[in-house]
């Protein structure tokens, strides 16, 4: 049975990514960075979700994905649970709000390194530490990267910037993982999740008259499309904009 490994996965996108391969069968490991009690709410709610309720099927993870040791070993001890690794989904990433118009509120240096560290270099390690099982199994390797990556927009600089090169890192690691295993990414929108508190309501709903659908994207819909990319054997190299038309 299909494993599939989600970071940051205990709220928001990743727990709605949790719950849609649940749906499908896959046994599913949760990784999350310190919130025991939701991660543990989460994988309570999972078997009854699963076409087995064997809550076996399910576990959580707690690792920190700054750290490459702690990557490292959230990687063995999902296989070391389930014997094998099909599909991850690499949904970590770091902002600190400082807005995108003035240069001097973004010239932090700490905030780069931060945004970098897990936007960018994260994703390559878990790739690195997870590619020799992904191989075997011919699966899929996805990244949550943002409308801010593609155009210039979103909660500072530093996320804009490093999310781009989490676009380009994706795009690269798609030829050098080739042929056996898929590297995709999602970028989405602004999602209604504990992320957006950072911004005012009025900055929410000028997001939302901006995009051409007049709403906000769910993470429902982003995880039926990380659904997706596990799923096909003929996409790579793909960034989706799940933005309901705002960088149009």
């Amino acid at each position: 049975m299909s494993v599939a490994l989600i970071t940051a996965g205990s709220a928001g996108l990743g727990a709605a990514a949790a719950r849609v391969f649940a749906k499908n069968g896959f046994r599913v490991v949760v990784n999350y960075a310190n919130n025991d009690e939701r991660a543990n709410k989460l994988l309570r709610e999972l078997p009854a979700l699963s076409p087995s309720s064997d809550s076996g099927r399910f576990i959580a993870v707690k690792a920190d994905l700054g750290s490459r040791d702690d990557i490292n070993r959230l990687v063995k001890e999902s296989v070391d649970a389930f014997g094998r690794l099909d599909v991850i989904f690499s949904n970590g990433g770091w902002t600190r709000f400082r807005g995108m118009t003035s240069i001097d509120e973004n010239a932090f240096e700490e905030d780069w390194d931060q945004a970098f560290n897990i936007n960018v270099k994260s994703h390559f390690w878990l790739m690195q530490a997870a590619k020799k099982y992904l191989d075997e199994a011919e699966g899929a390797f996805i990244t949550t990267a943002s409308t801010a990556g593609v155009i210039p927009s979103g909660s500072s600089l530093a996320y804009s910037v490093t999310k781009a090169a989490q676009i380009h890192l994706m795009k690269a690691l798609s030829v050098m993982a080739a042929p056996h295993i898929t590297v995709n990414s999602v970028s989405p929108g602004l999602l209604l999740t504990d992320w957006s508190k950072g911004f005012t309501e009025e900055q929410k709903e000028a997001h939302r008259q901006k995009t051409k659908l007049k709403r906000f994207v769910t993470v429902e819909d982003v995880a039926e499309q990380v659904l997706m990319f596990a799923k096909s054997k003929s996409m790579t190299g793909v960034n989706v904009v799940m933005d309901a038309g705002f960088s149009l």
